[in-house]
């Protein structure tokens, strides 16, 4: 059921989205154990010199980017499962994209369950039914 917003400093192509789409499937599954079927993600795409970091485009500074976060419901994963998911998902996009600037984020938010649903229902509601 999660939810990933994905954003990426490269041009858009066919082959990039199902690079990403294809890691982040195999991460969030894998490491996080979240069923892929209910998995969503949206991809936009950045041009170099829309991306500053420190007040310098990444154009100026020769690096690639991304910035990412998953919305999974509280209480789901452990703090190790999270940091192991972080580590792999940098590693991951540092193969894609290559010369990736240290300042590329993720952000797991751990989402209460009451809060937030899919298919009109809230994960709670589908914790108890």
């Amino acid at each position: 059921m999660p939810i990933l917003n994905v954003k990426v400093s490269a041009k858009k192509s066919p082959e990039l989205i199902g690079q990403i789409s294809e890691l982040l499937l195999d991460l969030t599954t894998r490491i996080l154990k979240k069923k892929r079927e209910v998995t969503a993600i949206a991809i936009d795409f950045v041009e170099h010199d829309s991306w500053i970091v420190g007040g310098y485009s990444l154009s100026e500074q020769k690096k690639n980017s991304f910035y990412f976060d998953i919305k999974i419901t509280d209480e789901t994963n452990t703090k190790d499962e999270k940091a192991l998911y972080i580590r792999e998902a940098f590693a991951g996009f540092d193969r894609i994209l290559g010369n990736l600037h240290e300042e590329s984020y993720i952000h797991v938010q751990d989402v209460k369950a009451a809060s937030y649903g899919y298919g009109g229902y809230t994960q709670e509601y589908r914790y108890h039914h």
